[in-house]
């Protein structure tokens, strides 16, 4: 699934039906190379996290939950991932050799683990375990 496919997706609760909010974003953790969280929006409250080991499925229609209170307001590892630095749309992208490849246009994620299984440029697939991070600049890759 890619990042531009799940984002406005619907997190619902199973334990209520209720909507808690939409997918806004991606929380990825570099060294596991992994999300680790969806940034939400359209939430009550200040709840703006969603931790990947709350989610019951990551579905075609919704993002699904077992109850109403598994959002975060605030994190201070998941608030210091999610930042415009560490953003990958967008960004250049270049091998740990300083060559640039391309710009991250997408990502493809398993939505069944998280795990990164592709970052898409205009002309490659680079593996997702190639993926070292991503800073102010670019995103780096091993190669």
């Amino acid at each position: 699934m890619l990042f531009t496919e799940g984002r406005g997706r619907k997190v619902v609760s199973t334990s209520s039906a209720r909507q808690l909010g939409l997918v806004d974003g991606y929380v990825v953790d570099f060294s596991e190379q992994r999300v680790v969280a969806l940034a939400l929006s359209r939430t009550e409250g200040k709840a703006r996290y969603l931790r990947w080991s709350d989610i019951t499925a990551f579905g075609v229609d919704a993002v699904t939950v077992p109850a109403d209170d598994v959002l975060l307001d605030s994190d201070p590892v998941l608030d210091d991932l999610h930042n415009k630095h560490h953003a990958i749309l967008g960004k250049r992208v270049l091998t740990t050799h300083g060559v640039e490849v391309g710009t991250a246009q997408d990502v493809d994620l398993d939505p069944a683990t998280g795990r990164l299984t592709a970052l898409l440029t205009p002309a490659d697939q680079i593996p997702g375990d190639r993926v070292l991070g991503a800073g102010s600049y670019a995103v780096v890759v091993r190669g």
